[in-house]
């Protein structure tokens, strides 16, 4: 009879200790359930080329919805470029702003609409002092959606005339994004100085 007693005895803490170590668990596990069904939050990304990459930068790095940009170069044959390297022309690289984005916050439409007002798309290789294939403006589309979109803004602005001479950016796809160096990484804000004479329109962005 003892043992009986015994046998059930410990049968019933291990009852008791499995509930409470059951208990104790549920909110971890409920917790990391809850963590797996949160939406993961997506960005998207643009590339634009208008002129020097200081001021398109500049320009974009404080539109809401912007998360980061970085300016580097793109659409060329030369696999990482310098700077040096590029501004010898033969590259065939454009300066580019390379934006990251939420779209829940910003359209693509609306980033488009803004790069035609910060640099005139009318002058071809060149971006006011500037001049060079790296200067040209051009749009680098990500997927069949943003090159419908970078095209549609660009007959809108032809229909209405929205400027005097024709537009010439370029439309055409993405390539390797290549990083320019560090110095040139928000370099108006780091030469406040620099940003009174860049070529580039800074108007007030409009949701």
């Amino acid at each position: 009879m003892p043992a009986l007693l015994t046998m059930w005895f410990m049968s019933a803490v291990f009852m008791l200790a499995g509930d409470i170590a059951t208990a104790a668990n549920t909110p971890t596990a409920a917790r990391a359930e809850m963590k797996q069904m949160e939406p993961v939050k997506k960005t998207a990304f643009a590339t634009f080329a208008g002129g020097c990459f200081w001021g398109t930068q500049y320009a974009y790095e404080h539109v809401p919805g912007v998360i980061k940009t970085e300016v580097g170069f793109m659409g060329g044959k030369v696999n990482e470029p310098s700077y040096k390297r590029v501004c010898e022309g033969d590259t065939m690289h454009a300066e580019v702003v390379h934006i990251e984005f939420d779209p829940n916050a910003v359209s693509y439409r609306k980033l488009v609409e803004y790069f035609f007002k910060i640099h005139d798309p009318t002058t071809r290789d060149r971006q006011g002092p500037d001049v060079g294939t790296q200067y040209r403006s051009a749009i680098f589309y990500a997927d069949p959606n943003q090159m419908q979109i970078a095209k549609d803004v660009i007959a809108d602005l032809t229909k209405k005339k929205a400027f005097k001479r024709p537009i010439v950016t370029q439309v055409v796809p993405a390539k390797t994004f290549w990083k320019a160096e560090e110095y040139h990484q928000k370099y108006f804000d780091k030469n406040p100085e620099r940003a009174a004479v860049s070529c580039h329109r800074i108007p007030k962005f409009e949701p």
